[in-house]
């Protein structure tokens, strides 16, 4: 096996060599190690991701690992008895997609939940409440929901509009972006929530003129109604993770990085233990726990290919829907507010230096340009303190930047994490917040990649839709979900197809420090890769969401067959 290994790493230094080479080495290992051949995939698309070698015809699956990529009549005759041959069909194969931002459970949970993304009315909203109302049994919390006023002209919903059809049911649920709820009148009895409860330091409660809560709760004040929310069962966490696997499957994610708790991990631990993870995930804690963490790696290490941890998420401010988000100049619809901080620059400082003294990757969501110019500041900072090192640094969403702070992603070596879909979805409304400037650098994918700097891609799921074919598309078209759009909201951020690949494949793999182990198809490397119905480099970009995921692949075994 040791003489394997060094086969496959010297075929990495013989790509220049060409393919025969370093399939004839590939064969050597294959046949020293009395391995089979267990899948293969040929007369293929493939995008290997590969700078040295990016198209292919053929792929060889020796277990969970790749064992050769090539031309369909080089790779072919590696066949055994027993292996399972695919003829691609001229279809498209790329590597597993990477999700870089997911919040994995909670997609799971709302998965079940009552659905108001869609919900264009204020009757409408109403009238789902109602419907799920009936079907749950009284004392059931009605949680999820992911409704978004901006459909209905941005009112902000109420108490009152569903508290007469939630008489037994106590309601809290979400704005599509996790930074705002509404409680009915009976969540917020359970929480002791009344006129003379005290507003919270990085949060809203929403009054009305006489001073009585609405409902309506933001960033940090929803804790208040979060503390007496039943937390669910272990049965149903785990329903909800097995929901999450199956689902990210459909849409080709192979590996998320989930930002979660502690419990998460756990749970995630057991189900791995169990042998039924099928998603690879890297899982985030939170920021303030670099200590537990530390003493985690220590104690357990990092884990493995299937389950790993080793980064912190935390927070400098809210959304830009809720109008949380920090801004150096105010709101454009809000003269009087430029956002806040969810947590002060100081205890930011004091975390992530925590963090990177005990050499863990820190994570932090930045949305507005005050945001992101405090968070870039204290990475530089604390950089300088500890000196040079492979830290990766990251920032999620890196939304809306200011331009002088563009080069700084680059410059720093700090990861801009983001999310395009976001830029379809709040290009239909983000001009009215911010002015026709602020967003000539929102969603800035083009300016990032031109300054150098690693962008990768995920969705935030369960905010937005899981799915990086979507994603692809949205990097690419830039057009609002509205249809309003269609040469591209901010057309200038556009990118290329390849360059939104590689966001989703091998930069994604960079920003967990995986590259060894996946984001190309090389010999290897993990069997990780998606069939797609089509080539989306080669159709128009407008149909790029059009296009379906035939079949996802993780670590040798087929864990989505599209059956049409």
């Amino acid at each position: 096996m040791g003489r394997c290994i060094r086969i496959v790493a010297a075929c990495r230094k013989l790509v220049v060599m060409g393919f025969s080479a370093i399939l004839v080495l590939a064969c050597q290992c294959h046949k020293q190690r009395g391995g089979q051949v267990t899948m293969i995939v040929k007369n293929a698309r493939v995008w290997t991701g590969s700078e040295e070698k990016p198209w292919a015809e053929a792929i060889a699956v020796a277990g969970s690992r790749i064992l050769a990529v090539g031309s369909s009549e080089k790779i072919s005759p590696l066949a055994a008895p027993a292996t399972e041959v695919i003829d691609g069909q001229g279809k498209m194969v790329v590597p597993g997609f990477i999700d870089c931002h997911v919040h994995f459970l909670e997609g799971g949970f709302r998965l079940a939940s009552v659905q108001l993304r869609d919900a264009a009315t204020p009757e409408e909203f109403i009238r789902r409440i109602k419907a799920y109302a009936a079907q749950v049994g009284p004392g059931v919390w009605i949680t999820g929901g992911d409704w978004d006023h901006a459909l209905w002209g941005g009112e902000l919903p109420s108490c009152h509009w569903i508290d007469s059809v939630s008489t037994k049911n106590p309601v809290w649920v979400s704005r599509l972006d996790g930074h705002m709820a509404l409680a009915n009148s009976l969540a917020m009895r359970a929480a002791g929530i009344g006129p003379g409860t005290t507003d919270v330091e990085g949060g809203t409660i929403v009054r009305d003129p006489h001073g009585r809560p609405t409902g309506i709760f933001k960033d940090n004040a929803m804790a208040l109604i979060d503390r007496v929310v039943p937390e669910p069962d272990r049965e149903q966490r785990e329903r909800a993770l097995q929901a999450a696997m199956d689902y990210v499957a459909s849409q080709g994610v192979t590996t998320v990085h989930h930002m979660g708790s502690w419990d998460d991990l756990e749970l995630f631990a057991a189900s791995h233990a169990a042998g039924k993870l099928t998603t690879r995930i890297y899982a985030a804690v939170p920021l303030a726990t670099a200590h537990l963490l530390a003493s985690r790696l220590r104690s357990q290490g990092q884990g493995d290919d299937w389950l790993r941890i080793g980064m912190l998420k935390g927070f400098v401010d809210g959304s830009l829907g809720s109008h949380t988000a920090a801004f150096f100049e105010p709101f454009t619809d809000a003269p009087s507010d430029s956002g806040l901080l969810v947590n002060s620059p100081e205890d930011l400082y004091r975390w992530i230096r925590q963090a990177d003294s005990a050499g863990l990757q820190v994570a932090v969501h930045a949305i507005g340009d005050r945001a992101n110019a405090i968070l870039l500041d204290i990475y530089e900072r604390v950089a300088a303190e500890h000196g040079p090192r492979d830290r990766r640094f990251r920032i999620e969403h890196a939304q809306h930047l200011r331009p002088a702070d563009i080069p700084r992603f680059a410059q720093l070596g700090v990861i801009a994490s983001m999310q395009p879909y976001h830029a379809i979805d709040d290009g239909r409304w983000a001009e009215k917040v911010i002015g026709p400037e602020r967003i000539k650098t929102t969603y800035a994918f083009r300016l990032l990649l031109d300054h150098k700097a690693l962008v990768v891609f995920g969705s935030d799921w369960y905010v937005a839709p899981p799915s990086p074919l979507l994603g692809i598309y949205a990097a690419v078209t830039r057009r609002t979900i509205d249809g309003k759009n269609p040469g591209g909201w901010v057309p200038e951020q556009k990118i290329t197809v390849e360059e939104a690949l590689r966001a989703y494949t091998a930069e994604a793999a960079y920003a967990s420090f995986e590259e060894t182990k996946k984001g190309t198809l090389e010999p290897g490397k993990l069997a990780d890769f998606v069939v797609l119905d089509r080539d989306i480099t080669r159709v128009p970009p407008e149909e790029i969401a059009e296009a379906k995921v035939l079949m996802t692949v993780v670590g040798g075994k087929v864990v989505f067959p599209r059956r049409e």
